[in-house]
């Protein structure tokens, strides 16, 4: 499971620094190879194990061609899916358009989401971050789906 938050740099060359608390897992899941991709939901980038990539295409491909909305998901997310090695230092080098798409500069923000990682530009973590507790501070309870109800803190 991959948790926590990391603020890292992107070098000039598009590259990033895996944190070395990541590496080694990596390493044994996937042979440091990942997957990039963009999120349809937000302007930030998904990064997979190999291994765990191949079961959401695996999904994504059983989806319905003739359903516009599959077809619009299927083409945003396997189309922008990327095959990336980390490099013996740990790096992993984020192609242009990928960059461009999540506009990522110079500091980047790694967040662990269980089985995948999400990388943001770090102003805009920030901004989103700052909107979501605004969000969840004025929320009602009521909104939440009951399986988020059920967890206890």
């Amino acid at each position: 499971m991959f948790r926590g938050i990391n603020g890292i740099n992107i070098d000039v060359k598009g590259r990033i620094g895996m944190p070395t608390r990541y590496r080694e897992r990596l390493q044994l899941d996937s042979q440091n190879k990942v997957i990039l991709t963009i999120d349809t939901e937000e302007l930030c980038l998904l990064l997979y194990p190999l291994p765990e990539w191949e079961q959401i295409e695996k999904k994504l491909a059983a989806l319905p061609s003739f359903n516009p909305a599959a077809r619009r998901i299927q083409r945003l997310l396997v189309g922008h899916a990327t095959d990336v090695e980390m490099d013996t230092q740990g790096r992993i080098l984020l192609p242009p358009l990928l960059r461009e798409y999540a506009r990522l500069s110079k500091r980047a923000v790694l967040v662990g989401q269980g089985r995948k990682f999400e990388l943001w530009d770090e102003s805009y973590w920030n901004e989103c971050r700052h909107r979501w507790l605004q969000e969840e501070s004025n929320s009602d309870e009521s909104n939440l789906p009951e399986e988020v109800k059920a967890i206890s803190l």
